[in-house]
């Protein structure tokens, strides 16, 4: 099995990125590809410190890597609080290193922030989540800055796209899709 490879971070003109963890990235990856503006979405590793770290490793609990998806995204089309909103919808920021059945550190709720303003935003929006008691235990979500974002393995890339009925994906990842189906309809791709 190849090892991921350090992904070029590049931001093509006009864009931004952002990077998120919510537990599995099957889930985001999935989720953000649907919303309107997002222009890639990709799996893989930061936080952590081992370099080119194998999925295996993250897994082990043992690199500090959580699984993140890192989206670029138009800003004329949708907003990085948008972005965020759609986040704290479709996963428990409440739940430390855990989502649902899947747990460990690599499944922790994290903002990767990439500037003095994305960690304003997020800190806001946190911020008021907090005051309208939107959860009934206390947002768990780490807010770093973002390092150096490792690409997951090719065979991560588009997971949900490519095996809607693995069962991880019909039970999981199709909830957190129906979340942003739900909850974000006028934001969503035109099909």
């Amino acid at each position: 099995m190849a090892q991921p490879g350090i992904a070029p971070d590049t931001v093509p003109p006009g864009k931004e990125v952002a990077t998120l963890a919510g537990g599995c990235f099957w889930c985001l990856e999935a989720v953000y590809n649907e919303l309107r503006g997002v222009e890639s979405v990709e799996s893989g590793y930061t936080g952590g410190t081992r370099p080119s770290p194998s999925y295996e490793q993250i897994c082990s609990g043992t690199t500090g890597h959580a699984e993140v998806v890192r989206i670029t995204f138009d800003p004329q089309m949708v907003s990085y609080r948008e972005l965020l909103e759609v986040f704290f919808v479709i996963h428990d920021p409440t739940t430390p290193d855990r989502q649902g059945n899947d747990i460990g550190s690599q499944y922790r709720s994290a903002i990767f922030h990439r500037s003095p303003e994305q960690k304003r935003i997020a800190e806001e929006v946190m911020a008021e989540l907090a005051t309208r008691g939107v959860y009934a235990d206390p947002i768990v979500t780490e807010l770093v800055p973002a390092g150096t974002f490792w690409m997951a393995e090719a065979y991560h890339q588009e997971y949900f796209a490519r095996n809607p009925a693995q069962p991880y994906c019909m039970w999981v990842v199709a909830e957190k899709v129906g979340k942003l189906r739900q909850h974000f309809r006028e934001k969503l791709k035109r099909r």
